[in-house]
């Protein structure tokens, strides 16, 4: 990062602001809705419905998001998200009720969508070859730092009253931030070659550039690539008759769907439910639990951010994949002894529905709830009870939990969707591993590949879809996860996830490259030439630079 001049790195530093608010805003509704859920009394559906509006929205908007940042330009359009983030932020912040705090997400999430796209393509077409994987990993970065924000925000607010509308409400301070530094992130020089626009792009380059670069190669280079791609027209029709687009796509779209369906998002959008599921009862401990796992995403994108050009994307990513699928196989493993060796049930329920021997086999079941005094280590009088979860602790119970003295000395615990468990710290050990695992992998390389591995005159088009195949993946995964633990159980849940990241592992074996160093305007030569073909160096294609359409 020496080589890099200051221009260049306040460019960097405003323009991945989009990405502090890209993790902040997604990272945030793991804290706030375990509050959030309390307060407002919400139901399994629409929990998964308020983290999961943000998602859609930024589908919706990741697929609009080529076709503008082409017509107006990439600087406009992240400035843009950034006034749209703004107007979400405080509409949550300030939500009345339901409706409301569905609304802002909605808007949060256009915001989160656009900016998804946009700023990994900015990155790329501002950096040179040498430092494109670097760079562009520092709005990785960026994303995993404000995630790690968001939880200690949601730590520090979790004792406040009305504590989540604060935790929402701080997401508007990067937005000035990033308007406030308008005049340091300049438009891609590559989108100003592609709109004619040659004597702008030159003054920008030499603006961020060292002195002694050479800016004619450069243009030089860029503006050949242009000229070959100005009879190529922008559409899905069009990439579908190129070779290498078409593989490139493949590629990419397959990239952006395992990085979600190994479940990353369940960790951070559920990480503080997830761990009182594992048998922690306080929710201030697991909100700043959440917050130490989410730590360890963030210094692990240092990882990746060290030997991405150093070791190469594609050993980056298979590593990642091996090391999440054995971190969810404890996961996994860590949920299903909890429930095998779940507390008994000491007293009869007067409900057959409720009548089971076990707490595992009780909290499976949505209708009942299990209630017991004493602490984790020393359980008596506990009893599996038909409750209404939504009221959790009020008197909607039967038996034990109906008395209302222990319930004001809060003596009586009724767990609605967890055991006591004396070893739940093993599930946070497993979130741990599995993000030192995904973090410096599949949790930047997605991004990463995707922003460098489209021809100039489909790189928009191309990233929009692969980001609304990110973003439509994470919204299947987020809104189906509480169902699928009810379904499933917990541990049959974490089992699938592991299931789907050794399927990715073949996967990317034999369809993923290696575009370490490879300039942009070449990197499509390396989906040219026949599949499964190795080099010494382990790159799946050999860089030949045929050309091929």
């Amino acid at each position: 990062m020496d080589s890099i001049p200051k221009p260049m790195r306040l460019l960097i530093l405003f323009s991945a602001l989009s990405g502090f608010l890209f993790g902040y805003g997604t990272g945030v509704v793991s804290g706030a809705m375990i509050l959030i859920k309390r307060e407002m009394n919400l139901s399994t559906i629409l929990h998964e419905l308020i983290v999961s509006v943000a998602i859609g929205a930024a589908w919706l908007s990741a697929l609009i998001a080529g076709p503008t940042t082409n017509k107006f330009g990439r600087r406009i359009i992240i400035l843009s998200s950034s006034v749209i983030f703004l107007f979400g932020t405080l509409l949550t912040s300030f939500a009345l009720e339901k409706f409301m705090l569905l609304c802002g997400r909605f808007i949060v999430g256009l915001a989160i969508g656009l900016q998804s796209m946009a700023v990994p393509v900015y990155l790329s077409e501002s950096s040179r070859a040498d430092q494109r994987g670097c760079i562009s990993i520092v709005n990785n970065l960026f994303v995993t730092g404000g995630q790690l924000v968001s939880c200690i925000v949601c730590g520090a607010f979790s004792d406040v009253p009305h504590g989540w509308r604060y935790m929402l409400g701080l997401g508007a301070l990067p937005c000035l931030i990033q308007l406030a530094g308008v005049s340091y992130i300049p438009e891609s020089p590559r989108w100003l070659v592609a709109k004619g626009r040659l004597p702008d792009a030159r003054k920008i380059l030499a603006r961020i550039r060292l002195p002694d670069a050479d800016l004619e190669g450069e243009l030089d280079l860029i503006s050949a690539a242009v000229i070959d791609a100005k009879y190529k027209k922008t559409t899905f029709g069009e990439v579908m008759k190129s070779i290498p687009a078409r593989r490139a796509l493949l590629v990419g779209s397959l990239l952006q769907l395992f990085q979600q369906i190994i479940g990353i998002n369940i960790v951070m959008y559920y990480s503080a439910t997830i761990i009182t599921m594992a048998g922690l009862r306080n929710e201030s401990l697991a909100i700043w639990l959440a917050a130490v796992v989410s730590s360890i995403n963030f210094f692990g994108t240092f990882i990746g951010l060290w030997l991405v050009d150093k070791l190469g994307r594609r050993f980056l990513t298979m590593t990642s994949l091996i090391g999440s699928a054995g971190a969810l196989l404890l996961l996994a493993l860590s949920f299903q002894v909890a429930s095998i060796f779940s507390p008994s049930v000491e007293l009869q329920s007067n409900s057959t529905i409720c009548d089971v021997d076990k707490c595992g086999a009780c909290v499976r079941r949505s209708e009942c709830g299990y209630c017991f005094l004493g602490t984790t280590n020393n359980i008596y009088n506990s009893s599996c009870v038909l409750a209404d979860h939504l009221s959790q602790n009020k008197l909607s119970l039967e038996g034990e939990c109906s008395n209302s003295t222990l319930l004001a000395e809060n003596e009586v615990t009724f767990a609605y969707d967890w055991c006591p468990y004396e070893y739940s710290w093993i599930a946070v050990i497993g979130l741990s591993l599995y993000l030192l695992f995904f973090s410096p992998g599949m949790g930047v390389m997605p991004w990463t590949i995707n922003s460098e591995i489209f021809p100039g005159w489909a790189r928009s088009t191309c990233n929009s879809l692969t980001t609304a195949v990110n973003w439509g993946s994470n919204l299947i995964v987020s809104l189906t996860f509480l169902t699928l633990t009810e379904t499933l159980d917990k541990h049959g849940a974490f089992y699938l996830y592991m299931t789907v990241a050794v399927i990715g592992v073949f996967i990317f074996y034999f369809l993923l490259p290696e575009t370490r160093g490879v300039p942009l305007e070449e990197v499509e030569d390396l989906f040219s030439g026949p599949l499964l073909v190795r080099t010494p160096s382990g790159s799946r294609y050999k860089p030949e630079f045929t050309n091929q359409r």
